[in-house]
């Protein structure tokens, strides 16, 4: 709308030069030939042009030439000069209209002043006309006739054509003002009426876009309306085409979701049939350790194996079980819990786990109320997460590194409640650091499967945190690991019910 604004300007701004070069063209030579009548009525026919008798030079005339410039019917303010034999001017006038009572509207002479008088002496006498200014009196168009009479300068003022000129200007600058606001309004409603359909596909895309596609179960029914995806339109087109992928996402989205849902129910029916033979052969295995008749030893190292493998496989159907009631959003429990008696339970069986290592806890001074560790959530599976990170930061480093516990309590009642889990040791590879909360996600050596490992605990930390409404991140260099959980703090008004804490 604006280039075609520009455009329609530059084009009225063309035709208004054009009209007022061509009019200022036609008015001076209108007023060229008004000069070179009046010129002509004051001097008369050129020398030989009359027959009969000429008066020879010098002689007086019967009626003053000047007559015809101050009367007869010349505008007002007409100039002429005779021009003596010596080349000055003899008398110079100019015709004004008189306005005495008694003879208004009469037109009459003044004398021209010898400043002026000496302006219109400096005018070529050639014939042709000239402008010049004379002052006190403004432009004048003035030119040299010579006839029977003698020669004479003859010039009328351009006041009047240059009011002419002015008059057009203005009016050709307000038309084109008023065209422009109006070709702006109507182009500006047409414009607003074209791309209306076009608002309409966007506005489907940004709620396409709006929409959480990245997981879980989409239902996407935004489409274009059919009157915006005709085909014969370049809107249409785009709507067309905007379905069509529309179309496309939804079927690869209902694809993604059936394949998930199937895996979701197979983790959860296997989970389910697993266990009771896990549990039959862990016990089996106990019960014929535990028997009366002494076993071999390989057949006591057999056993251990097998008990342990049956524990670690049911420690790994639990935790596919829990991740998926966590993705089939089922609800966990809502209660007030305090992190600092968690925090030291985990704390302290990761001691009890990994003496090698040198584990210290950091907790906020009891004393000070505004700094509140209360969040809403479920104890075990907090307790599961703070005991997931230890576990992590034992498992993955070496013995004698030094694992440090802290609480961040929430500065109000509306905030979070940070704990921070870091270590000294080798760190997580670059390459892994931005999928380690994935599930079975694994390292190099420096972060084996060492203890049991199944690569779904941190997987477990994040789904029990995102739960929650809280995030957790990792942060890792080499001698530096750090592992932030954020919950919310619960409002003020809840209090954290009573905790046991274990020594250790």
């Amino acid at each position: 709308m604006l280039s075609a604004v520009a455009l329609i300007a530059v084009v009225a701004s063309v035709i208004g030069a054009v009209t007022t070069i061509a009019y200022r063209s036609y008015l001076y030579d209108q007023l060229d030939a008004q000069t070179l009548t009046v010129a002509t009525r004051a001097a008369g026919p050129p020398p030989g042009a009359l027959h009969g008798s000429v008066p020879p030079p010098g002689a007086p005339l019967a009626r003053d030439p000047l007559t015809a410039v101050t009367g007869g019917g010349a505008p007002v303010g007409t100039v002429g000069a005779r021009i003596g034999e010596d080349g000055t001017l003899d008398r110079a006038v100019r015709s004004t209209e008189h306005q005495d009572t008694d003879r208004f509207g009469q037109v009459t002479e003044a004398r021209l002043t010898t400043t002026q008088s000496a302006a219109l002496a400096t005018v070529a006498r050639d014939g042709s006309p000239h402008t010049v200014t004379l002052p006190g009196l403004g432009d004048y168009r003035v030119r040299h006739t010579d006839g029977v009479n003698g020669d004479f300068l003859v010039g009328l003022p351009l006041e009047s054509l240059h009011d002419s000129l002015t008059t057009l200007v203005l009016v050709e600058a307000c038309v084109t003002g008023a065209g422009l606001v109006a070709a702006g309004l109507t182009g500006n409603a047409l414009i607003g009426m074209a791309l209306r359909p076009l608002r309409r596909v966007a506005a489907t895309a940004t709620r396409v876009s709006e929409l959480p596609l990245h997981s879980g179960e989409v239902m996407l029914h935004e489409r274009v309306p059919l009157a915006e995806a005709d085909p014969a339109t370049e809107v249409g087109q785009v709507g067309a085409a905007l379905n069509r992928m529309l179309g496309h996402v939804a079927s690869a989205l209902a694809a993604r979701q059936e394949s998930e849902t199937r895996v979701r129910r197979f983790v959860a029916d296997a989970g389910h049939e697993l266990r009771t033979p896990l549990a039959s052969i862990r016990g089996y295995a106990e019960l014929t350790r535990r028997g009366r008749e002494e076993p071999g030893p390989d057949t006591r190292h057999a056993l251990r194996r097998i008990e342990s493998e049956a524990l670690r496989m049911a420690g790994l159907v639990d935790d596919l079980l829990l991740l998926a009631r966590l993705d089939q959003g089922r609800p966990l429990e809502q209660a007030p819990v305090d992190l600092v008696p968690l925090l030291v339970d985990a704390v302290s069986d990761a001691r009890a786990a990994g003496p090698g290592h040198r584990w210290s806890l950091e907790l906020p001074p009891p004393e000070t109320e505004s700094a509140r560790t209360t969040v809403r959530g479920d104890a075990a599976r907090l307790h599961q997460v703070l005991a997931n990170l230890l576990a992590n930061a034992r498992t993955h480093t070496p013995p004698g590194t030094s694992v440090v516990a802290r609480v961040v309590p929430a500065p109000g009642p509306h905030l979070s409640v940070v704990v921070e889990i870091a270590d000294n040791g080798p760190g997580i590879p670059e390459e892994l650091l931005p999928r380690v909360f994935e599930r079975f996600a694994r390292g190099d050596a420096s972060r084996s499967r060492a203890a049991g490992s199944t690569g779904l605990g941190l997987a477990i930390v994040r789904a029990v945190t995102a739960t929650h409404g809280g995030t957790v991140d990792a942060a890792s260099r080499p001698g530096r690991t750090l592992f932030t959980l954020t919950l919310p703090a619960a409002p003020a008004q809840e209090d954290a019910p009573a905790h046991s804490l274990s020594t250790g």
